[in-house]
């Protein structure tokens, strides 16, 4: 039985003066504000349950894939465990599902919710209320060079490459705050796609914010648990239309969440992927 829902989704208004758009990563430590230069834009949004016909969505045609595979690694509570332990048997995972000739994983957000506490370091990641893509063209070249050795880099980029995210709930199932995927064949790439700054204290990266359009087609699996996981591509080099770029994705308040449900905790993998 599939459980369709409605959620508040929050997208972005650029500045009326069409001045670049800009968000720091953390928000402001005394206010626990966030400090940028865009409003939100809330709309109620349909959000299909696709459990038990997620085959329907694969990363080259929706932007986003799913697939049940537990994680040999399940605390998930020290960084250096989850880079020794977790991030190898990502990577044959990723390898599994894609095809690709190899994989670099460049890091991991762990996000558990805290109503009421600010977002304001690493270690108080929560789920991210915000219609996005964690990178764009510019932001994911730079990622290889950044990444990679200058001896590598440049053969690298002249082959096929994605950023693609490696996202599963820790502990319990994601009932509370699940996270919603717009289907790429929904999106118009040339109007909707916001580039924003995102501004840490010590380099700036770049992210696509994302503009409302009604014709966006929205998609979630319900209660989703740790042995599920899903990947999102958030870039692909091959930009001819023959397949989807990137998948619009984003945190939401389910309005159908029981009460006493355990908040959500999950950890998303982003990685660049190679093929030959």
């Amino acid at each position: 039985m599939t459980s369709n829902t409605t959620g508040t989704l929050n997208y972005f208004l650029a500045p009326p003066d069409g001045s670049r758009l800009y968000s720091h990563i953390n928000a402001d430590s005394v206010t626990g504000k966030p400090v940028r230069n865009w409003v939100e834009d809330q709309h109620n949004m349909h959000i299909e349950d696709v459990r038990g016909k997620e085959g329907l969505y694969k990363l080259d045609n929706a932007g986003f894939q799913y697939g049940r595979e537990a994680a040999k690694h399940t605390s998930f509570l020290n960084d250096s465990e989850i880079e020794r332990e977790y991030y190898p048997e990502s990577i044959d995972l990723i390898k599994r599902v894609t095809g690709a000739s190899s994989i670099v994983i460049f890091d991991h957000t762990i996000r558990r919710r805290r109503p009421g506490e600010p977002d304001d370091s690493p270690q108080k990641r929560q789920p991210v209320p915000l219609v996005h893509v964690d990178q764009t063209t510019a932001s994911s070249i730079a990622r290889v060079h950044r990444h990679l050795p200058p001896t590598e880099a440049p053969s690298l980029l002249r082959k096929r490459f994605q950023v693609i995210n490696l996202w599963r709930p820790i502990s319990h199932a994601a009932v509370d705050w699940p996270l919603a995927l717009c289907d790429f064949r929904s999106v118009d790439a040339k109007n909707d796609l916001l580039p924003v700054a995102l501004i840490y204290p010590d380099h700036e990266g770049e992210t696509y914010g994302i503009k409302y359009n009604s014709n966006h087609q929205w998609k979630y699996k319900r209660a989703m648990i740790p042995e599920e996981f899903v990947l999102i591509k958030c870039f692909d080099s091959v930009e001819d239309g023959s397949v989807a770029r990137l998948a619009p994705h984003t945190g939401f308040q389910d309005p159908n969440t029981p009460e006493g449900t355990p908040l959500r905790e999950s950890i998303e993998l982003r990685a660049l992927v190679f093929y030959d």
